[in-house]
Formats: C-alpha cells, sequence, structure tokens
C-alpha cells in the first residue's frame, strides 16, 4: 500500500514539474484577434466602438450577464470614456476605457481586470476600408505572467476569447449594416 502511494506521489510531482516546465516555455505576451467585413464605411462603424454606451449594445460579455452593473464615467465618446462592470464568474468585474485619441480608422482601450484575475491588457479596434465595405479587427494583447503562462498550457484562450469576438463582430456587423 505505502509502495503505491509513493508511486502515485511521484507521478504526480511529475505530472505538476512537466506542467511547470511546459508553462515556461510559453511568451511573455500574448496576442488574440479577431476579424470581420462589414458592408459599410468607417464613419458609421467608428461611433458604435468609440461610444461606450453604443460600445455595449454589441460587447458579447454584457450578454453574458445582463444583471451586470455597469457605471459609466467621463465622456460618452473618445479618450478618458470609461466604464466600470461588476459581473457573474463569466464576466468578472473590472474598468474598460478608451485611452488614445481614435480617428475614423482605430480605437485604443484599456482593460484593467480585478476579478476573476487581475490583469491589465490592451484592446485595439482597427477599421480598414475595402471597397464599399470595412475590415474591422478586434485585438487584445498584453503581458503574460507566470499563472497565466499554467493556464494557457490547460486551456486554449484562443479559441476560448475567439468566439466571444466572434459572436461581438457579428453583432457589431449587424448593427452596422442595419443603421
Amino acid at each position: 500500500m505505502i509502495k503505491i502511494l509513493i508511486t502515485v506521489a511521484v507521478v504526480l510531482v511529475l505530472a505538476v514539474g512537466a506542467l511547470l516546465a511546459v508553462a515556461a516555455t510559453k511568451p511573455d505576451t500574448f496576442r488574440f484577434e479577431r476579424s470581420i467585413t462589414i458592408n459599410a464605411g468607417p464613419d458609421k462603424i467608428h461611433p458604435l466602438i468609440n461610444d461606450m454606451q453604443r460600445f455595449n449594445t454589441w460587447n458579447p460579455y454584457n450578454k453574458k450577464d445582463p444583471a451586470m452593473k455597469t457605471t459609466y464615467r467621463g465622456p460618452q465618446s473618445g479618450p478618458g470614456a470609461a466604464y466600470d462592470f461588476d459581473g457573474n464568474g463569466e464576466v468578472g468585474k473590472g474598468t474598460i476605457s478608451i485611452i488614445e485619441p481614435s480617428g475614423p480608422s482605430t480605437v485604443s482601450m484599456r482593460l484593467d481586470m480585478k476579478a476573476p484575475m487581475e490583469a491589465s491588457n490592451l484592446i485595439d479596434f482597427t477599421l480598414r476600408p475595402t471597397g464599399n465595405a470595412t475590415q474591422v479587427t478586434w485585438a487584445m494583447h498584453g503581458p503574460t505572467p507566470f499563472i497565466a503562462k499554467v493556464m494557457h498550457t490547460l486551456i486554449d484562450m484562443d479559441k476560448m476569447l475567439g468566439k466571444d469576438f466572434d459572436a461581438g463582430l457579428a453583432d457589431l456587423k449587424a448593427l452596422a449594416e442595419r443603421t
């Protein structure tokens, strides 16, 4: 019986060691992005991203928790526009704010998460005209601390976040092409 327990303990230690070794090889930064082509010009799409309240009409994370508490701060749009959110376990708690002057082709935001895990990442929306349409790219990037590297080893974060980005961009497309 003791021999079995020792074997199990050794196997567990080796498995954890292997997990930590693989995690240590992960990059120190991450970047996820998704794109969609919208049949509208950047001038029609940009206000739907650059205005925090309009942003939240298609933001997929708002749909994950209809009871989420939100507070808007600063101007309604452009640099300084922000909202604080406190939602369920799928959404978490944090702040999103527009951080740079944006023109008709970009909007840059900062996402500061407080829960379920502290993190600070950048979000970039790029609008590139393509004929009568616009290619919209939604990207998130930032540092990857060691605990996040362990999580990225166990969970495909690109796949997990990618489906949310795809859903949000589809809703943005529907909204922009409807108005």
